[in-house]
């Protein structure tokens, strides 16, 4: 005996082991398989009296929509992408947690790709996140300007955070990276530091190359500065703080909180007394540093407003609506233990 609709014959349901279709559906709701589509695409334009058939018919059969089918519909995916240089940064991961929570207000999902700061597959990442997703999120990209400029229009829509790209009109999101160094530096010459050195992070890092400059136009003046190649990791700072005793320096600038992690990890090692040998600070201002012993003295960056500021920027782009401007953030100095006064000897 077949089932009856709610207007008229109904075909019997599908077995169990054959997979429920949108033309099941469609049968079973006396239906055409378009009307099934626009149903379950959230179509309002459907006769509330047809859509309330189907969504009966879909429940009864038990058929889910496929993923793959309803983004082909409507165009879209309902996936956005975050490209980072490394995953491993706590930094990173405080842009991902609050940009994953604004995207799902909009019931978007993120899709995340780590380049482990390699420059070769960075750009090959970025158009294959692009390809599954709606729009991206370029978290300071190592990629030099003309390459990522000649990718743009595969990469669009798209926005930039702590990355600038000159006569672009993707919007970005930006730290006053020089604004913090002097920040740094105000403080350390306040408490008698004149030999100072720099753990410079990745050359591919624009962030690095800002901190440099400033650094490099101040010194000479009222102090000396002595840059060491580094990184952008713990075990970076670590193994390059032995060569911080043999250059005789008072302060270090850290790179970012990680690599100051290594050098306060090392400096203990050594049996050197931080600040009353040697001063260090960090740049982020991460979860933990405050935790550290002794607590670290960093330059605080906004990095609960990055998520959701790179988000509505990027929803305006894919709705095709006016974009909120470009947003410079100012950085805090978070002056704690790490540092004090320079010694005497």
């Amino acid at each position: 005996m077949s089932n009856r609709s709610l207007n008229g014959p109904r075909e019997d349901p599908a077995p169990a082991n054959e997979p429920v279709t949108i033309g099941l559906v469609a049968r079973a709701a006396n239906v055409s398989r378009a009307t099934v589509s626009r149903v379950m695409n959230g179509n309002t334009k459907v006769a509330p009296h047809l859509a309330d058939r189907v969504r009966q018919a879909a429940q009864e059969l038990g058929y889910e929509p496929s993923p793959v089918a309803r983004s082909l519909a409507l165009g879209r995916t309902g996936i956005v992408a975050m490209l980072v240089p490394d995953l491993g940064n706590p930094m990173f991961q405080g842009i991902l947690h609050r940009l994953t929570e604004a995207a799902g207000d909009q019931n978007y999902r993120l899709l995340v790709a780590d380049s482990n700061e390699n420059l070769q597959e960075e750009p090959l990442l970025a158009i294959e996140a692009r390809r599954r997703c709606d729009g991206l999120v370029l978290c300071a990209p190592r990629m030099p300007d003309e390459q990522l400029r000649e990718l743009a229009p595969r990469l669009s829509p798209f926005v930039l955070i702590n990355r600038e790209l000159p006569e672009s009109p993707a919007p970005t999101l930006t730290i006053d990276f020089s604004a913090g160094i002097r920040d740094i530096l105000t403080h350390l010459l306040g408490l008698g530091h004149r030999r100072l050195a720099y753990l410079a992070g990745p050359d591919t890092s624009a962030s690095n190359h800002a901190r440099l400059e400033t650094l490099r136009t101040s010194a000479g003046k009222e102090f000396d500065l002595v840059e060491l190649p580094c990184g952008a990791a713990f075990a970076d700072g670590h193994s390059v703080a032995d060569q911080l005793v043999d250059i005789d320096v008072t302060a270090v600038i850290a790179y970012n909180d990680l690599v100051a992690f290594g050098v306060l990890s090392r400096l203990h090692e050594l049996g050197i007394s931080v600040p009353a040998q040697m001063s260090v600070v960090g740049f982020d201002d991460i979860e933990f540093v405050r935790y550290t012993t002794p607590p670290l003295t960093t330059v605080s960056v906004p990095l609960d407003q990055l998520g959701p500021q790179a988000w509505s920027r990027l929803w305006a782009l894919m709705r095709e609506v006016t974009v909120e401007p470009d947003v410079r953030f100012r950085p805090r100095l978070e002056v704690r233990g790490s540092t004090g006064p320079a010694p005497r000897d």
